[in-house]
């Protein structure tokens, strides 16, 4: 059998596949599970026309990569769409029935959450703590980064590998010393206690992304501006720093991505409002009363977490993707 054959017999089944998964969800399973059956059965259906479509079109297309496309997102997609499901599930009844989908969606959960004042306080405190780690670690990276791009010294190499070696450190390893040194110096649960540690991880990591988006701009456009009478300092503000934009904007992400996330500092170094971060004011979540397990609420408080870092990747997905493949083909 040739492959264009072979992918049109694999399209075909893929729609039948789909019909008969419709057909068994709207007969045989109940709401609100029904719709996911749906869901599914449409997958399917449009895998099975964009193959027909894409293998009359393209000889060289390959239903392996679509199929395989298809499973990259539904692992990547599943526990996202899980977590949103179980944050509109309203009492413990609707989640212990196993459902995927809430049988009574509310948005009761949310209300909880925006009621419980150490949650909006860990906002602040997370929001604070990001941008403020993310300025100066990119600021600092930045200096760094083209000093070591453009200038030629010894132990350039054993700098950047030290700073990835510092990168991948384990962060459980310091918090025990951090501890004790943060409640002597008197940092313990404050900004300052938990900016200190994440700039410690987010700086060498910083450094390794720019100085690679550096090597790619050309010495001589950094000497024409020098040539038409700007300084060393005007060069590279007004031409070195906007065209290595997209790097900058991966380091930042970057920064404020482990400083968002991070759970094991926050819950080490602090142990009140005035410094918990969200991820780790979440283990302190009783819901809406101290008898209630509150699993739907703190999927809930995950979604309004996991908002503001969605939105960052959307806006700046292109840099992003710029920034992180520069320097990887030569020419």
């Amino acid at each position: 059998m040739t492959p264009y054959k072979s992918r049109m017999w694999a399209s075909m089944a893929a729609v039948v596949i789909g019909l008969v998964l419709a057909v068994a969800g709207l007969l045989l399973i109940d709401r609100p599970d029904m719709y996911l059956w749906l869901v599914a059965a449409t997958a399917f259906v449009l895998t099975g026309a964009v193959g027909f479509l894409m293998g009359r079109s393209n000889p060289a297309f390959s239903m392996g990569s679509l199929v395989g496309a298809e499973l990259i997102l539904l692992y990547t997609l599943t526990p996202l769409a899980w977590l949103v499901s179980l944050s509109f599930k309203n009492g413990n009844a609707d989640i212990n029935q196993g459902g995927f989908l809430p049988a009574d969606p509310s948005f009761v959960n949310y209300r909880t959450v925006f009621s419980f004042d150490l949650f909006q306080r860990a906002l602040i405190n997370s929001f604070g703590i990001a941008a403020i780690a993310t300025t100066i670690s990119v600021v600092l990276a930045t200096f760094t980064a083209y000093a070591i791009a453009r200038l030629d010294f010894r132990g350039k190499r054993f700098v950047l590998s030290l700073a990835l070696a510092i990168a991948m450190f384990p962060v459980v390893a310091l918090v025990g010393p951090l501890f004790d040194m943060w409640r002597t110096f008197g940092i313990y649960d404050t900004w300052i206690g938990l900016i200190i540690p994440y700039l410690s991880f987010t700086l060498p990591m910083s450094i390794w992304v720019l100085s690679a988006f550096f090597r790619e701009i050309p010495w001589e456009m950094e000497q024409a501006a020098q040539v038409d009478g700007a300084t060393t300092w005007q060069a590279f503000r007004m031409v070195i720093v906007p065209l290595a934009a997209p790097g900058v904007f991966t380091a930042a992400i970057i920064t404020f991505f482990f400083a968002w996330n991070d759970f094991v500092f926050g819950i080490s170094l602090s142990s009140t409002t005035r410094s918990l971060p969200v991820p780790a004011s979440l283990a302190f979540f009783t819901g809406a009363s101290q008898f209630d397990t509150p699993t739907a609420a703190i999927a809930a408080a995950s979604v309004v977490v996991t908002v503001p870092i969605f939105i960052l990747v959307l806006l700046f997905q292109r840099k992003i993707v710029a920034g992180l493949t520069s320097g990887a083909v030569k020419g």
